[in-house]
């Protein structure tokens, strides 16, 4: 009968010579092929020069012991299988041997069916691992993909659902993608967590959704509003928190209130209940800010563009009363990258 080769090398370790020998015959005859080494200290350097399948080692060996070489082994070559081999049955150390990650414990002398069975086993278990490994690898890459899939899609939604609402008195819309990164710089710069950067950053689109329910006569109108269109565009602020704060996202529950604090005023003058200092939420004391740089430095139907220093101006005037101190401080202190995602995101006839 034709011998069948097996693709799986294996390291035979041990400082007795004949042992080695032996086992390699009794390996090669069963399909293998096989190296030998002396100690754990040769063991290493072969493993580094070339790929095994399995290591079969003897626990009590001089330079290394089989212990220490198993911890080296199982540290840096994950899909190499090890069973270790040794004169002794002592339970405590084979329990040893398990727990660190070899694949099982022979006792020596050891007969050649029991030591081909011993690595055929292992093998097979080697193999399933791999198997297994790369399956779930490929599982974390697909749920990763589809996670970010899920993620670009609730961004682009938000987005949308906030351009959609700005459009309304602003052609280009930029307005909220500016809003987003004003809104995420001030908030890291506070030194809020990362997660909820985020979340300020894709919820803060959503400020002005509540437009969608102010007539265009008034929220287009040219000129000045009277005192009761004011009152009616006031509205766009709790319209805003009613469509969104029912909602089960987090981004879009963080956007009912930013929706619905970002006009509130730092003395208690804002509307549309007056809140004052920190019972103003952080993400509508930021909004607040970004909000009113990007309106006054931007075209509207009902007004131009100002300078951005004059528009810094007017920031300054507010600080304390219409703005959180602290955070226009920080506002201030990176006004150079204010400045940078101004430009970078500019209306598209700038």
């Amino acid at each position: 009968m034709k011998k069948i080769k097996s693709l799986h090398k294996v390291l035979i370790v041990d400082d007795e010579e004949v042992i080695c020998d032996t086992f390699s015959r009794l390996l090669i005859y069963a399909g293998y092929e096989c190296q030998t080494a002396a100690n754990g200290r040769e063991a290493l350097k072969l493993l580094e020069q070339q790929e095994f399948s399995l290591m079969l080692s003897d626990i009590n060996m001089p330079v290394m012991s089989g212990i220490d070489l198993l911890r080296k082994t199982v540290e840096k070559y994950g899909d190499l299988a090890v069973l270790m081999i040794s004169g002794v049955d002592d339970r405590d150390v084979a329990i040893n041997c398990l727990e660190i990650g070899a694949y099982g414990y022979i006792i020596k002398p050891v007969q050649m069916n029991e030591l081909v069975i011993n690595v055929a086993n292992a093998l097979h278990r080697r193999d399933l691992e791999i198997v297994n490994k790369r399956y779930n690898q490929q599982l974390k890459e697909l749920v990763a993909a589809r996670t970010e899939e899920l993620n670009l899609a609730r961004e682009e939604t938000i987005m949308t659902l906030g351009k959609a609402a700005e459009f309304r008195d602003n052609e280009t819309a930029q307005h909220t993608i500016r809003m987003s990164h004003y809104c995420q710089l001030l908030a890291r710069q506070s030194g809020l967590p990362e997660n909820q950067c985020e979340l300020i950053r894709l919820a803060s689109p959503l400020h002005d959704i509540g437009k969608i329910g102010i007539s265009d006569t008034i929220l287009l109108k040219p000129g000045r509003l009277t005192p009761e269109e004011f009152v009616i565009i006031q509205q766009h602020s709790e319209i805003g928190y009613r469509i969104l704060a029912d909602s089960k996202s987090d981004s879009l529950r963080l956007g009912a209130s930013i929706a619905y604090t970002h006009h509130e005023k730092f003395d208690g003058n804002g509307y549309p209940r007056r809140l004052k200092n920190s019972d103003i939420p952080i993400e509508g004391r930021i909004a607040a800010i970004s909000d009113v740089f990007d309106a006054l430095t931007t075209n509207r139907v009902y007004k131009s563009a100002i300078e951005v220093d004059k528009a810094l101006a007017i920031l300054k005037e507010g600080r304390g009363n219409h703005f959180d101190p602290d955070l226009l401080d920080i506002f201030f202190d990176n006004l150079d990258e204010v400045l940078r995602i101004k430009k970078e995101c500019a209306d598209p006839d700038k």
